[in-house]
């Protein structure tokens, strides 16, 4: 049995798993007010097409859909099969508000009663 496939037939295949994984993940690394669909992300770093991407460098921000998860400083590690892959320096978890320098109660009143 032969395992040969022709170049344009592998270059097709190529094409359709990198596009259903595009439309499958839904996380986009925003950098310079521009935004990039990620192809894989991992604990260390992410993925992006070397078509679409520019060569990016320093502090992004990473939108899970519309919700905003981390925020990174990252540098660019190596290009492979069409895939330029960046690793984290520094990944902070978005919080929607500000840190707190002071001890939260665990009881907090719901409101209170005025004195009349």
């Amino acid at each position: 049995m032969s395992t040969y496939i022709p170049p344009e037939v592998q270059a097709g295949l190529d094409a359709a798993r990198k596009k259903d994984r595009r439309r499958r993940n839904k996380i986009r690394v925003e950098a310079d007010g521009q935004s990039f669909r990620v192809i894989r992300f991992q604990e260390d770093g992410f993925t992006l097409d070397v078509e679409d991407a520019p060569h990016l460098r320093g502090l992004v921000d990473l939108y899970d859909g519309g919700r905003h998860f981390l925020q990174c400083l990252i540098v660019a590690s190596e290009e492979e099969s069409g895939e330029m892959r960046y690793e984290f320096k520094r990944a902070t978890p978005a919080t929607d508000h500000a840190p707190v320098d002071f001890e939260l109660d665990e009881f907090v009143p719901a409101g209170l009663i005025p004195q009349s």
